[in-house]
């Protein structure tokens, strides 16, 4: 049987490439079909996204789990690089709004 998921450090990495889980499974709950998906990332086999999408579909609480911690750093890093350098950001925000 062939394993086409590897855990890493901070969540899962879909075997022998640098491709995360998690990209795979926001292309898949985006509604993009395995086709799809195997074409926007070329590294992968068609195969190896059916196997990836199969883990999360087998393993859905756990990875939605890991998405859900991962979004929450990411604000926390976002927040934390606001407040420390808040001119910065209302510069940025100022340029978004022109």
């Amino acid at each position: 049987m062939n394993q086409y998921i590897e855990p890493i450090a901070d969540g899962f990495r879909i075997a022998g490439t640098r491709v995360s889980l998690d990209s795979i499974v926001y292309a898949f709950r985006d509604g993009l079909s395995a086709e799809s998906i195997a074409e926007n990332f070329p590294t992968l086999s068609l195969e190896q996204v059916y196997g990836a999408i199969a883990y999360y579909l087998a393993n859905r609480e756990a990875v939605d789990a890991t998405l859900e911690a991962g979004k929450a750093e990411f604000e926390t890093i976002r927040q934390n690089g606001r407040a420390a350098r808040p001119e910065l950001f209302r510069r940025l925000d100022a340029a978004r709004q022109n």
